[in-house]
């Protein structure tokens, strides 16, 4: 039996500074922040999330959002991300808009998910984001819309794949250039995500972006990885120390952590163009912030070994 097609190269896209910190229960000063985002972006990561225009007493984490991109030296070649929920998020972007170049959107799947994180109906949502995506477009921002709960619903259980892939058809209609599809609560298993985004790739065609972005919480985030490579998926959202999580079902862990899942590339001959060294370095200086351990396995081991001097 012939092994199955990969690609040979994968893009990853770090979420840690936005996704993981947001959900810390602690407000990571800025400085710390400023830090650790001036590292990854010199680790060859290509694109990285570093904050979200969202309200401070919602997300107290992030209300330094404008600073931090302010204040960040990411070099030439690394795009910079922000998130926004909304238009007034969006205004709050652009008033910095010579400091990032994409903008990611997003909603959920299910209509519980959806009102527990935003109040909303997935319906308003999509209105919504119509707007911001058009304004983002116009300002000549790339545009990334991410569907959550993507793979599953703590609160609604199985979720079919038909309705997310028209609610991915009616967010490239209205201006996505990429789709972000989350595994928000780990809920996804490697058939199951083999089959999904084999069907995603025949429904959007090759003109989308599809990305990938799995948590970490039943241990199945680097199978799931693997089953969407073989499905032809070559981009991967994934955070350093596998931080970040969902703060609404008892459990949910991290996203995958990104040293992990270059750690995992790499020893299958994937060029991620990513230096393993400098991840690691990045995410034991975020250990460090902390002050607590992380869940990353290959923080914790260490990179293989193939001298057999351990």
């Amino acid at each position: 039996m012939s092994a199955p097609s990969l690609p040979g190269r994968v893009l990853v896209r770090e979420v840690g500074p936005r996704d993981g910190f947001q959900n810390e229960p602690e407000v990571v000063p800025t400085d710390d922040k400023v830090r650790l985002i001036d590292a990854l972006a010199r680790t060859g990561l290509r694109r990285i999330e570093v904050t979200s225009f969202v309200r401070a007493d919602v997300i107290p984490q992030l209300a330094d959002a404008a600073e931090v991109l302010r204040r960040i030296d990411v070099p030439d070649g690394v795009a910079v991300s922000v998130l926004v929920p909304n238009e007034r998020g969006l205004d709050a972007a652009l008033a910095l808009r010579d400091r990032f170049d994409e903008v990611s959107v997003f909603l959920s799947a299910s209509e519980t998910h959806n009102r527990h994180n935003v109040n909303r109906s997935v319906e308003a949502s999509l209105d919504g984001l119509q707007r911001v995506l058009g304004r983002a477009r116009e300002a000549g921002l790339r545009c990334e819309a991410v569907i959550s709960t993507a793979f599953g619903c703590p609160y609604e259980g199985a979720v079919d794949e038909d309705r997310v892939l028209d609610i991915a058809r009616r967010l490239v209609a209205d201006g996505a250039q990429e789709i972000g599809f989350g595994d928000t609560t780990g809920m996804a298993n490697p058939l199951g995500v083999g089959r999904f985004f084999t069907r995603a790739a025949q429904a959007l065609g090759d003109d989308v972006q599809l990305t990938a972005h799995f948590h970490n919480t039943r241990g199945q985030g680097l199978a799931n990885v693997l089953a969407a490579l073989q499905a032809g998926c070559a981009s991967l959202e994934s955070s350093f120390g596998e931080l970040g999580g969902c703060p609404f079902p008892p459990g949910a862990t991290g996203n995958v952590a990104t040293e992990d899942v270059v750690s995992m590339l790499h020893e299958m001959g994937i060029e991620t163009g990513v230096d393993l060294a400098a991840v690691l370095e990045a995410a034991r200086a975020v250990r460090d912030v902390l002050g607590r351990p992380l869940g990353s396995h290959t923080l914790t081991a260490g990179p293989v070994d193939w001298s057999g001097t351990a």
